[in-house]
């Protein structure tokens, strides 16, 4: 770190203020440049690990908000369903970058100037949880508290305004389809390899908090992991981010790939507002397991067996509703 030789003056922290204001609503339009910013940014400051994590889980977000105007979930899903499940991952993902990328331009700041600016995150209503956090990373460099205060403020983050919000509880969340959540896979991650590989991560129960978080811990074991980081990053260095599922599909020896459109030729940009800010840390208490080791995920040393099953599972539905739409159409009109 860059030896500060006088204290920043209260006109440099309005200035870092409104940069950070900047370049995070820059940034924050839309799925592909998010996770792009989170991969810089990791390039940057690669003791941030939370940053590629958070880029490698944003690609998931991506395709999957894709998937929905795919040639599968198009048939199976209502066009009003797959409306809401889209605006569920853009607002869910819109929040966390707008609550995490603050914090992450604040430690880049600090470590220009060499000094922490960790007391500014209150301009940017960043939980007093995370201001905490991010002090005791200063002084201490724990990665991986770090990393897991990250996940643990994350998910925070979304519980009230996401999961536990009116319009997404009800539409979303409280429907059947969302409970055959395993089924379409909404739940699973993956880290893809140009080898035609993909590993990840799963979650039962994906309304509760800790369960999510579990999840994050588990992502972040496996991205992390001696035998495959290396293999990740290459990945994420050499594919552009598009949406569609051919970004890692093409690498991968497989017939009968599903075909998923780019996402900014699909969606259009969303405006998002906040109206009220809560520091949820003030209301929630800190559980000790959220800091233990992972425990109570699904997780496999390798998915692609899992992935190739579960693409005929889903061909097979789209063929099947097709017939019996058929039949019923027959038998109607005679």
């Amino acid at each position: 770190m860059l030896i500060k030789r006088r204290p920043a003056s209260g006109k440099e922290h309005q200035e870092i203020i409104l940069a950070i204001n900047n370049q995070t609503a820059f940034y924050n339009r839309d799925n592909l440049s998010r996770t792009n910013a989170y991969l810089n940014y990791y390039l940057q400051h690669q003791d941030i690990q939370w940053a590629f994590l958070a880029s490698m889980v944003s690609r998931n977000a991506g395709w999957n908000m894709c998937d929905l105007e795919g040639d599968l979930f198009a048939d199976l899903l209502s066009a009003n369903f797959r409306s809401r499940l889209f605006l569920t991952y853009e607002r869910a993902n819109w929040l966390i970058f707008q609550d995490a990328y603050p914090q992450l331009l604040l430690y880049h700041y600090s470590t220009k100037i060499g000094e922490p600016l960790f007391h500014l995150l209150r301009n940017f209503h960043v939980s007093s949880f995370m201001e905490k956090e991010w002090m005791l990373y200063w002084h201490h460099q724990d990665l991986q508290r770090l990393m897991t205060s990250l996940i643990i403020n994350e998910q925070n983050v979304i519980q009230r305004p996401v999961i536990e919000y009116g319009v997404y509880r009800e539409k979303v969340f409280g429907t059947l389809l969302f409970s055959l959540q395993d089924w379409f896979h909404f739940s699973v991650v993956l880290f893809p390899t140009i080898y035609g590989e993909l590993y990840g991560a799963s979650v039962h129960g994906f309304k509760n908090i800790s369960n999510r978080i579990e999840l994050g811990k588990a992502l972040a074991t496996v991205l992390f992991s001696n035998e495959h980081y290396a293999d990740f990053l290459e990945f994420a260095l050499k594919t552009e981010h598009t949406g569609s599922r051919h970004d890692y599909e093409r690498y991968i020896p497989f017939k009968h790939n599903r075909k998923t459109p780019m996402l900014r030729l699909t969606f259009p940009l969303v405006r998002h507002h906040r109206h009220q800010f809560e520091d949820w840390s003030n209301s929630t208490a800190i559980k000790s397991q959220w800091y233990k080791r992972d425990k109570g995920i699904t997780m496999q040393h390798s998915l692609t067996e899992w992935y190739f099953s579960k693409q005929e599972q889903l061909q097979l539905a789209h063929a099947c509703k097709n017939v019996l739409l058929r039949f019923f159409s027959t038998n109607k009109n005679r």
